[in-house]
This record gives structure tokens, sequence and C-alpha cells, in this order.
């Protein structure tokens, strides 16, 4: 993800599929903050750092066996302000066992 792009990305994996989820320098004075996933049974973010020249990096492993769908969110937040960080990028993750697109 970088600046100009999608806020919302959707990506179909296969089972077992490691997912690497790089995100570039904001524009804005806000910094990465966390990835989350919303289902971690289907999708668990794993490996998250960020770097201090603004990117950050995150693993995202999907499921073995199972198949579903899982939202994996980005917060960024200014480092001088007080609340909590808000979400600025989402991945729709769908985890199926057989092909559904080309």
């Amino acid at each position: 993800m970088s600046p100009g792009h999608a806020v919302v990305q959707r990506l179909c994996v296969r089972p077992g599929t490691v997912v690497s989820l790089v995100l570039e320098p904001r524009v804005d004075d806000k910094r990465w903050r966390a990835v989350r996933s919303s289902a971690p049974v289907f999708a668990v973010v794993s490996g998250w750092k960020a770097n201090t020249d603004g990117t950050a990096r995150a693993s995202v492993r999907c499921a073995g066996t199972r198949g579903g769908t899982a939202n994996i969110t980005a917060t960024a937040k200014a480092p001088d302000l007080a609340g909590a960080p808000r979400v600025v990028f989402t991945l729709d993750l769908s985890v199926v066992p057989y092909t559904t697109q080309g």
C-alpha cells in the first residue's frame, strides 16, 4: 500500500498462503500503528514491524485447511495527538480451497 492507492483492496488466496503486506510512508503526519485481523482463525497477522523511515511490514498467514474471509486493517495516528489510531487501509482477504477467478 502506498500513497494514492485505494484504501480498500481485495485479495483471494489459497489455504496456507503467506501474504507480505508492505505499507509505504504516509504523506500526512500519521504513522502506521498496527495491523489486525478480524478473523484470526482464517488469517493471522504476524511479524509486524514499523520502521523509523515510515514504512511498515507485516506477514499475514492464512489458514492451512479452512476457507473463509477476514478483513486485515492497518491503523495510523499522528504521534503528537491524543486518541486512538484510525483504520486507514483494509485488505479484504478471501481464503478459498479452490480457484474462483482466473
